[in-house]
């Protein structure tokens, strides 16, 4: 958009902003729901209590319990750049919001552009036809502009001087030049569908391939109903999973935006609106519930033990030092239990501990990632964590004897009589000792010099030398059956 100048006449005029979709790229009533989910869910049974009184009383409500922290929302950076422009030329700004007073204030302090603050007040929901009758009185007809962003604002345009249009489609810009003069429009016609796509993180979905490992150990990955049963598995999986990170990227919405790469999240940037998410997570948790009961009634409860673990993860024990990676670990291992209940192969003991111990290593590896990465940007602690930069070595050492020890089981599995039936070479099996301990040793080792910038199974997947193990071991595993 070329700069716009402001002559003297439109000085005397106020601009009056919106906040929710405007200002901000979000919407305080929904960030303070998803406040009072992460912080006090059980309030949420008192939510259509307060609804049934009113708009105005919900918000009032909310904002009396939640305080969303103003200084990291995703602000729309064209339109704010534009505003202090404006002010600079001497132009009057006024936040006009339908959010809640206490909500709106703490937002006009953090961007001292306003000169007056206009919000609803536990009785009068100042949204449509409401906002432009204050506007109106307080300022006359067409004595005022006013930035909006969606077809509730359509009813504010209608006695304006100048409409400007923010954050929205063209269509919209089109309507509003029907009702007054379209001043500066800062359109966004950017798809939804990437960001989408993001928040269900499908480059995650390799983790649950795990659900295989019992076809693969146990040789019957050629077995065309049980491995039908792990493709559906996988897919319930997948879609659990999404539901889960949807979930998590909703309660971790403020961590997120103080972290250095997790604010470009979707729901964090303000690129999805929060109601996608909150609707979006539930959808993907029963269509997942709804596979896994057509395939096996056990797998529905595994299924519904991890979504109920995540959550935890989720609102809190993510904030205990240790028990989190161990809690990721056990994660992990559901994946592994998961495959064996929907075949029906029977459980290896040797393989449920080794997987503990290498999943614990991978846990305490990305908690070790993400602490290097505070200490060298000199912050001692992990927000939403329960580390600090100092514990950065004894997760190192940590992690390290788990991945150890995970090579130590599978050595003592080689000698072990369950090989025997499976094997006619098992000792060829310990070929992959050296293997393991080497990838184990090399993910550490690029860590430790921070060339590690994703989670370490996004890294496998984007590395050559892992796929080059990867094949290596299968090709061992194939030489020992001595066929």
């Amino acid at each position: 958009m070329p700069p716009v100048t402001t002559t003297a006449r439109e000085t005397q005029v106020p601009l009056c902003v919106d906040l929710d979709g405007t200002l901000i790229k979000t919407d305080m009533v929904w960030e303070s729901l998803v406040g009072l989910l992460r912080q006090h869910p059980l309030w949420l049974l008192a939510v259509p209590f307060w609804w049934a009184r009113g708009r105005a009383y919900l918000k009032q409500q909310l904002a009396a319990r939640v305080q969303v922290d103003v200084t990291v929302l995703p602000y729309h950076q064209a339109f704010l750049d534009f505003l202090h422009d404006a002010k600079a030329r001497g132009r009057r700004l006024v936040l006009a919001t339908a959010a809640d007073l206490e909500m709106a204030k703490p937002v006009a302090r953090h961007v001292p552009l306003f000169e007056a603050v206009l919000a609803s007040d536990g009785k009068t929901n100042l949204r449509g036809s409401a906002k432009l009758k204050s506007l109106t009185e307080r300022y006359g007809e067409r004595q005022f502009d006013y930035a909006g962003n969606s077809s509730v604002d359509l009813a504010v345009w209608d006695g304006v001087r100048e409409a400007i249009v923010v954050n929205a489609g063209a269509g919209l810009a089109r309507r509003a030049e029907q009702r007054a003069k379209l001043g500066p429009t800062f359109l966004n016609t950017t798809s939804k569908l990437p960001a989408l796509l993001h928040c269900l993180r499908p480059h995650q979905w390799i983790k649950n391939l795990i659900v295989f490992v019992p076809l693969i150990t146990s040789h019957q990955i050629g077995h065309p109903s049980e491995l039908l049963a792990a493709i559906w598995t996988f897919v319930a999986f997948c879609l659990c999973s999404s539901s889960v990170y949807v979930l998590n990227d909703l309660m971790d919405l403020e961590a997120d935006r103080h972290h250095p790469t997790k604010r470009t999240r979707p729901f964090a940037a303000g690129d999805l609106p929060l109601p996608v998410g909150l609707a979006l997570s539930p959808l993907l948790l029963l269509s997942s519930l709804a596979i896994a009961l057509m395939l096996a009634a056990p797998l529905a409860g595994v299924l519904a033990l991890y979504f109920v673990a995540t959550t935890a993860y989720s609102w809190q024990l993510k904030r205990v030092p240790l028990l989190d990676v161990f809690l990721l670990a056990g994660l992990y291992t559901l994946r592994l239990i998961a495959g064996h209940v929907v075949t029906g192969i029977a459980f290896s003991a040797w393989l449920l501990v080794f997987a503990m111990f290498i999943f614990l290593s991978l846990a305490l590896l990305k908690r070790f990632r993400e602490l290097h990465g505070l200490r060298q940007q000199n912050q001692m602690d992990a927000k939403g964590r329960g580390y600090t930069v100092d514990d950065l070595e004894l997760v190192a050492m940590i992690g390290l004897v788990s991945g150890y020890l995970a090579v130590l089981v599978l050595a003592l599995y080689v000698n072990s009589p369950q090989v025997v039936g499976l094997y006619q070479l098992p000792l060829l099996l310990l070929l992959i000792c050296p293997l393991l301990l080497y990838w184990i040793s090399r993910v550490w080792l690029l860590a430790h010099r921070g060339q590690m910038h994703t989670d370490p199974v996004v890294f496998a997947l984007k590395d050559w030398p892992s796929y080059l193990i990867a094949i290596l071991t299968l090709l061992v595993m194939w030489l020992a059956t001595g066929q």
